[in-house]
C-alpha cells in the first residue's frame, strides 16, 4: 500500500472504529432496553427484524445511489442521522418516556442510515486501497468492527445500561458524531471510478446491477450461499439476549462480558482470514468457515456453562469474520468499480434482507420449541447442511 493509499485507508479505519463503538454499544444497549419492556420472544426477535428491514427495502436504491454519489460524504451524512436519533432515545429514557414501539421506531431509523454508512464504506475501500492491499484492508476493518462492537461497544453498553439506561444511548451518539468528524478529515472526492456513461434513470441504473449480478454465476452462487448463512444465524442471535439472561441466567451487565469473551475468536478470525486465504484457497474458508458456525451454534444449544458457551460463540464468530473476508475480497476484485454500489446493493438486499426473516423465523421457532437453547441447536444442524451445499456448488475462478 502507497502511503498516501495508507493515509486515506487510515482516515476510513479511524471513521470505522467509532461507528463500530457506536454500533457495539447500541447492539447491547437496545436489546436489553427492549427486554425491559418485554420478555415476549416474538416482541423482542422483532426488534432484530426492525433493525434490518432496510437492508431489505432499502439496499438496492442505497446501491444505486453510491454508484452517483460522493461515497465520503454519504458516510459523514449518515453518521449525522445516527447520532440525532440515538441521541434522541437516550432523551426519551432519560425522563422515563419509552415504549418498545418507540424503541421499533428508532431500530428502523437506524438501520436506514447504516444501511447508507455500511455500503458506502464498503465500496469506498477499493477508492482508497490498491488492489493488492484489499485483503488485508477487508481484515483490518473486520478486526476494527469487532474490537468497537464487542470488546469495547458491548461492555460499555451493558454496564452503563446498568448504572443508568440512558447513558449508552447518549455515548453511543457521540460515538457517531465522532465518526463522522473524522472522515471530514479525508480530502478528495470520492465519487465511483469508471468511463463516462449516459445519464440513465435510478430504475435502469438498480436494473443493470441486477442483471450483471444474474450474468455472473460465481457472483449469484456466493450471494445465495451468503444469504442463507445470515437468515441461518440470525435464528440464533436475535434470540442471544434471552439465552444469556434466561437460559445462562447471566444479569444484563454480564450480557456484554458474554459477548467481550466471545468475540476473542471473532478478533483471531479477522486476524488470520488472509492467510488462510493464502494457504487452504478461497473454497474450503468458504465451506470450513460455514461448518465451524455451524458446530459452534449447535455446541451453545446444548450448553449450560456460560463459560463454554461464551467460547463457542466466539468460535461462531471465528468461522464467520473469515467468511465476511472472503465474500468481500472477492467482490472487490470481481465487479468493476463503476458497478460496485449497485451490485452490492443486490448483494445487501439478499443477504441483510435474509436476517430480519431469520430474526422473526427464530422468534417463532423459540415460542414453538420452549427455549432459545432448541433454537441454537436447529440453527446449528442448518448451517453444517449449508456447508455441504457451498462446498458442493461453488467453484472459484482463479486469481
Amino acid at each position: 500500500m502507497s502511503r498516501s493509499h495508507g493515509h486515506r485507508f487510515a482516515w476510513l479505519l479511524g471513521s470505522s472504529a467509532f461507528g463500530n463503538l457506536g454500533d457495539g454499544i447500541g447492539k447491547v444497549a437496545f436489546p436489553l432496553l427492549a427486554a425491559t419492556v418485554t420478555r415476549d420472544p416474538v416482541l423482542i426477535a422483532g426488534l432484530s427484524a426492525a433493525q434490518f428491514l432496510p437492508w431489505l427495502l432499502f439496499a438496492l436504491p442505497v446501491g444505486t445511489l453510491l454508484d452517483r454519489i460522493d461515497r465520503r460524504s454519504a458516510i459523514v451524512l449518515a453518521n449525522c442521522a445516527r447520532a440525532v436519533v440515538v441521541g434522541g432515545v437516550g432523551a426519551l429514557v432519560l425522563f422515563d418516556a419509552i415504549s418498545i414501539w418507540v424503541v421499533y421506531a428508532a431500530a428502523l431509523l437506524i438501520g436506514v442510515a447504516e444501511t447508507v454508512a455500511d455500503s458506502a464504506t464498503n465500496v469506498l475501500i477499493p477508492l482508497v486501497v490498491e488492489r493488492v492491499g484489499l485483503a488485508k484492508a477487508n481484515s483490518k476493518l473486520q478486526a476494527t468492527e469487532i474490537v468497537g462492537q464487542t470488546f469495547l461497544g458491548g461492555p460499555i453498553g451493558s454496564l452503563t445500561f446498568a448504572l443508568f439506561a440512558a447513558m449508552p444511548f447518549l455515548l453511543n451518539s457521540v460515538a457517531f458524531a465522532v465518526g463522522a468528524a473524522l472522515l471530514m478529515a479525508l480530502a478528495g472526492s470520492y465519487r465511483p471510478r469508471g468511463p463516462a456513461r449516459p445519464e440513465s434513470s435510478l430504475r435502469t441504473d438498480l436494473a443493470e446491477g441486477v442483471r450483471w449480478v444474474r450474468r455472473d454465476p460465481l457472483v449469484l452462487r456466493l450471494v445465495l450461499v451468503a444469504g442463507s448463512l445470515s437468515l441461518l444465524s440470525e435464528l440464533a442471535q436475535a434470540q442471544l439476549v434471552l439465552y444469556a439472561l434466561e437460559d445462562l441466567r447471566l444479569s444484563a451487565a454480564a450480557f456484554g462480558l458474554f459477548a467481550f469473551v466471545g468475540g476473542i475468536g471473532g478478533l483471531a478470525g479477522a486476524g488470520v482470514a488472509s492467510r488462510l486465504l493464502d494457504r487452504l484457497g478461497r473454497r474450503a474458508v468458504l465451506s470450513g468457515g460455514i461448518a465451524v458456525c455451524g458446530l459452534a451454534f449447535g455446541g451453545m444449544g446444548f450448553s449450560t456453562l456460560p463459560a463454554v458457551s461464551a467460547v463457542l460463540f466466539g468460535l461462531f464468530a471465528a468461522g464467520v469474520v473469515a467468511v465476511n473476508v472472503l465474500l468481500a475480497t472477492v467482490r472487490h476484485t470481481l465487479v468493476p468499480g463503476e458497478l460496485l454500489g449497485r451490485v452490492l446493493g443486490v448483494w445487501r438486499t439478499v443477504v441483510w434482507g435474509s436476517l430480519p426473516v431469520g430474526a422473526l423465523l427464530g422468534g417463532v421457532l423459540t415460542d414453538v420449541l420452549g427455549s432459545s437453547s432448541a433454537t441454537f441447536a436447529v440453527s446449528g444442524g442448518l448451517l453444517l447442511v449449508l456447508a455441504v451445499a457451498a462446498f458442493a456448488v461453488v467453484r472459484f475462478r482463479p486469481a
